[in-house]
């Protein structure tokens, strides 16, 4: 079957989703960042690379962090970017997606960057746009978040420096989290031997098994001798019900304390996607500690989605 993501050369068209993609596209994106990371140190931090392109940032679902870094990483590219109000849009007044997309297609977009809250909204622009225009999903529904996992494989390289011999554990709410999945399908594409999932069985998927992760229902056994502690925030606004007791509660057999971090490889790293729930799945001590690089993955986004937006545009 064909990978809707590639074209016919077999390069990427459209960043919709880790799942299917092979290692050398992935890892052609992290070694493109690496030559990003500099230019964002820069006085000057702008590269002509996509000057004359139009991007499009739609975000039919609320962001701050993401919107932002796709914002100021098109910007450094020397692109035109526009970014849409979508409460304020057409759709407000009964237009679809697609009547959406294809008016501001019209009007020469080179790039859309998608951000909506059903499952599925990314992938089905891009089978709707002109071949020349590409798609980079910026998170749908709890299906993924493609440039969110690459970021966080950035980060983890950077520090780990390579895949094959670590041990990554996932914590929190993996049933209704789409960068879990990205970063699940992400870190086995590259090589690592040992994925677990921490997490009540109520914040789990069905048959999580079959993604390739061991899964621990017990913290503590769950983060001995880990190198890499990826933490979660519960999505609050996508559960039905209640999953939980309290958030206290979550918090004591969830949350990361030093004390729960101690059982980790003594230069075991901290992630985090965020926003951070602070006291709920992060202690501050922990949050703010020698062990956390949440403040650089930030860093590193930017870089990561420009190397995106220039490998898609290249092709």
């Amino acid at each position: 079957m064909n990978n809707p993501q590639l074209n016919k050369d077999g390069k990427l068209q459209h960043l919709l989703t880790t799942e299917g993609l092979p290692a050398p596209i992935l890892l052609k994106i992290l070694d493109t960042a690496e030559s990003f990371v500099g230019v964002t140190q820069r006085d000057i931090k702008k590269v002509p690379l996509l000057r004359g392109k139009s991007i499009f940032n739609l975000f039919f679902e609320p962001s701050t962090r993401t919107r932002t870094t796709f914002e100021i990483a098109a910007k450094r590219l020397s692109a035109d970017v526009v970014n849409l109000n979508i409460a304020a849009s057409s759709q407000s007044k009964g237009e679809t997606m697609l009547d959406t997309v294809n008016n501001l297609s019209a009007m020469n977009a080179d790039m859309f960057i998608v951000r909506h809250s059903q499952s599925g909204a990314a992938h089905l622009i891009a089978r709707h746009v002109r071949p020349e225009i590409h798609v980079i999903n910026a998170g749908d529904g709890r299906h993924a978040h493609p440039t969110q996992a690459l970021l966080d494989m950035f980060t983890i390289r950077r520090y780990k420096h390579d895949f094959h011999n670590l041990r990554v554990a996932i914590v929190g709410d993996i049933l209704h989290s789409r960068v879990a999945r990205s970063q699940i399908h992400a870190l086995t594409t590259l090589g690592v031997p040992e994925v677990r999932v921490i997490s009540p069985k109520t914040l789990l998927p069905t048959k999580v098994e079959r993604l390739g992760v061991h899964v621990y229902h017990d913290m503590e056994q769950g983060l001995k001798g880990v190198d890499v502690v990826l933490m979660l925030r519960l999505q609050n606004e996508r559960m039905l019900g209640a999953r939980l007791p309290s958030a206290e509660e979550y918090f004591k057999y969830y949350g990361l304390t030093q004390e729960k971090l101690a059982l980790a490889k003594h230069d075991a790293i901290v992630m985090h996607p965020g926003p951070m729930n602070r006291g709920i799945e992060i202690d501050s001590a922990v949050a703010d500690g020698k062990q956390s690089v949440i403040l650089p993955q930030v860093t590193f986004g930017i870089a990561v989605r420009m190397a995106v937006m220039t490998i898609l545009a290249g092709n």
